[in-house]
């Protein structure tokens, strides 16, 4: 079983500068999100955006993954691939960005309302954006992987939503999936302890329906078994002085779109200056 490899503070600091590189291509992205925009255009964005901050693109070449972007549209969970078809009104849509900077990697995504979505859809994106800071604060000190990933299957299950299964968080560092593995579901007490020096890609992919998956020739997108939304928010998180401690932010997205939230505080030890 691979060895979790704690990191130090300076290594903390430097994966929190690759984790922001991430928020603030997202940010940029926020923008322009609007109906008629491909997935192709944003992806052109992020990679010239993301080399404009002097990082590299983390998941370019990644296991051979074709771009810049994960783009995962509606019924699609994760890694779909860019392409020339326009957004439309309604859809949403799932970005997932790294980028490499000083050796080490920013990993992190969220899902996007294209203009007007149904309102079943919205509340599924609220809920399993809610069901990520129950997860985060579970991550802290003595405590284990099951709690992690029970509280946000819990979070997720009891509004009928369906947790996947097959795929997972993970820690993060100087490569993009380290140990340990982070679920999104679990028994309390199970699993790997929590220790000072960690750091997760805390990741929950949440269903409105089945909780199964199916994958599509490409070799790389995932789907919903039955054709129903699917929604994904990921957050990078040290767990510093025995709690966690957001890397990255979604502060940059809030700002382009004017949401205000305080969602983030009781996860920062210091103000977040943007």
């Amino acid at each position: 079983m691979p060895e979790i490899i704690l990191k130090t503070r300076e290594e903390i600091e430097m994966m929190r500068e690759s984790a922001l590189i991430v928020s603030k291509t997202l940010g940029m992205l926020a923008s322009e999100i609007k109906p008629g925009i491909t997935t192709l255009a944003l992806d052109t964005l992020a990679h010239d955006f993301i080399k404009d901050q002097g990082a590299e693109p983390g998941f370019l070449g990644l296991y051979d993954f074709p771009n810049t972007l994960c783009m995962s549209p509606n019924a699609q969970v994760v890694h779909g691939i860019p392409n020339d078809t326009p957004l439309e009104e309604g859809d949403v849509i799932s970005i997932d960005c790294g980028s490499l900077k000083n050796g080490f990697y920013g990993d992190h995504a969220y899902t996007f309302a294209v203009g007007e979505i149904a309102p079943e859809t919205e509340k599924l994106l609220r809920i399993t954006k809610e069901s990520l800071y129950e997860g985060i604060k579970a991550f802290r000190l003595n405590n284990r992987i099951g709690d992690l990933g029970y509280a946000i299957q819990n979070y997720c299950e009891k509004e009928g939503y369906g947790v996947v299964r097959e795929l997972v968080g993970h820690g993060l560092g100087s490569t993009m999936h380290e140990a340990p593995e982070v679920p999104n579901y679990g028994k309390r007490g199970r699993g790997k302890k929590f220790l000072n020096g960690m750091v997760l890609a805390i990741e929950p992919m949440i269903n409105m329906g089945t909780h199964r998956i199916k994958q599509l020739k490409d070799g790389w997108t995932i789907l919903t078994a039955d054709g129903k939304p699917s929604a994904h928010f990921e957050h990078n998180v040290a767990l510093i002085d025995d709690k966690p401690e957001l890397l990255s932010t979604f502060e940059y997205i809030y700002q382009a779109l004017g949401i205000q939230s305080e969602e983030e505080t009781p996860f920062r030890s210091l103000p977040l200056v943007l």
